[in-house]
């Protein structure tokens, strides 16, 4: 068994920390034996805990809840990687793979960063970047805007994340969320998941709510997910939604925080609503389009990677568009055909292309490379200068 650290940021259970998890299993079957550096309190902690799982301790914040600074952090992780000594470290976010590059590049330890974010980078964290063995991008457009801004292309390869095509599938609606909300039976749900933040663009459905408020009195908006972020705009950015909730969608529009049952909750949606301003892969897309749902979408980042033109599988539309949005949300809650198409060609594209299954071959694929070619990229130099093996 090859020992694999694999190191996270947060202590939550959003799409990277849901992306890396759904690959463990098959990673172990592959002849690893995966631990994971984590927050030791959270939904990520219990999760790895539920599933025995290796739990290493790792935070980046001291005992104030301050953020140490990268010296400090760095050294951490140099006496963290000394103590436990894995064979391959895989950095599960664009931030780990930043701060522990020179770590890994000190250490010559097989390393792979994965980027899951499209965010301007300086210079130097690109340097930092460019010391891994390989980098992992979520998207075509992720890659492509990373590359563009410095990123060795020899060392930057696309892995798109799978989901678990059992457990998110198409079923019948049970009905049970609008038991739990005391909605009746005839009221459509329009739904939309993620952390709340202004990158969701989840302002732009309540505006698009409100155009449609007296047109179709029996539509109800769902907003699945919480707030991380304690920034000022952050909070004022979750305010507002709430005003628009007790304004013109009064009793129409339910914030349901975050949840451990979005398989089960697709089922019940009419229609699922990603109005992201900027998106590299979404989870929640996967997710939607394994269980069938008919969507509407953003055509921003890696979203018509998900959905090309020619698959049918969601309707595309422009960001910051809510009078746009509307009009989609409309011409579909008013066509129960077109949506039926609409999902079972979403799942034909999961089916197809995003199978965790797929996912998981492709990561050890890409693990079994980095451990193959170490010798040659030590011999080169790689650790300190970009490389084209």
């Amino acid at each position: 068994m090859r020992k694999l650290m694999l190191l996270c940021e947060f202590a939550t259970l959003n799409g990277g920390e849901q992306s890396m998890l759904s690959t463990l299993e098959g990673v172990a079957a592959a002849g690893f034996c995966p631990m994971v550096a984590a927050p030791p309190t959270g939904p990520l902690a219990d999760t790895l805990r539920q599933h025995g799982i290796d739990l290493i301790p790792w935070t980046l914040h001291d005992e104030r809840g301050r953020r140490c600074e990268q010296r400090v952090l760095r050294e951490r992780l140099a006496n963290l990687l000394s103590r436990h000594g894995p064979e391959l470290l895989h950095a599960n976010s664009l931030a780990m793979g930043r701060l522990a590059g020179p770590v890994v590049a000190e250490q010559r330890l097989p390393s792979i960063a994965h980027l899951r974010d499209i965010i301007r980078l300086r210079r130097a964290a690109i340097d930092d970047l460019n010391r891994h063995c390989r980098i992992l991008a979520v998207s075509y457009a992720t890659r492509e805007y990373h590359v563009a801004a410095g990123l060795d292309p020899a060392r930057v390869f696309v892995q798109y994340n799978g989901v678990d095509l059992k457990r998110f599938r198409p079923q019948h609606a049970s009905g049970y969320l609008h038991r739990e909300l005391r909605l009746p039976d005839e009221a459509l749900l329009v739904g939309c998941i993620g952390q709340i933040g202004l990158r969701k663009g989840m302002d732009v459905l309540a505006r698009a709510a409100v155009v449609l408020a007296d047109q179709m009195p029996d539509v109800h908006y769902l907003i699945v997910g919480e707030r991380h972020s304690d920034k000022e705009e952050s909070r004022r950015f979750e305010n507002d939604l709430h005003r628009v909730a007790v304004g013109p969608l009064a009793g129409r529009m339910h914030f349901l925080g975050w949840r451990d049952d979005v398989a089960q909750l697709l089922n019940e949606l009419t229609l699922l609503v990603h109005p992201a301003r900027q998106e590299p892969l979404g989870r929640v897309l996967l997710e939607g389009a394994a269980a069938g749902v008919a969507m509407i979408a953003t055509d921003v980042g890696g979203t018509r990677e998900i959905f090309p033109p020619n698959t049918a599988g969601a309707v595309l539309f422009g960001p910051d568009d809510p009078q746009l949005l509307a009009e989609k949300i409309r011409s579909l809650l008013s066509n129960p055909t077109h949506r039926a198409a609409l999902g079972k060609a979403a799942r034909v594209r999961a089916e197809t292309t995003f199978d965790v299954n797929r996912a998981t071959e492709d990561l050890v694929r890409h693990y079994q490379a980095v451990l193959d070619t170490i010798d040659v990229c030590i011999e080169n130099d790689c650790f300190r200068k970009p490389n084209t093996y």
